[in-house]
């Protein structure tokens, strides 16, 4: 699997430290379990810091990739059904 690396912009350093305890874990799992430890603010904020985690992965998994004619071709007909 392809390295993933990314950052996030503008965290403070709480959220700093919470993204770095998740990314931390091997698996999604502990993950969890380490937010189930957490009261329920902090529980809220690591859910939207995943799901920043989540965007900047997507964004770097299409950054770069351009419409080709053959793509277009196959969206037009799409349209035309």
């Amino acid at each position: 699997m392809n390295d993933v690396e990314f950052t996030l912009e503008g965290l403070n350093p709480k959220q700093k430290a919470l993204c770095d305890i998740m990314w931390s874990f091997e698996e999604f799992t502990e993950v969890e379990a380490f937010m189930a430890t957490l009261p329920k603010r902090e529980r809220i904020e690591c859910e939207g810091l995943i799901q920043m985690m989540r965007m900047a992965v997507v964004e770097q998994c299409y950054d770069g990739i351009q419409n080709t004619q053959a793509a277009d071709q196959v969206i037009d007909k799409i349209r035309k059904l």
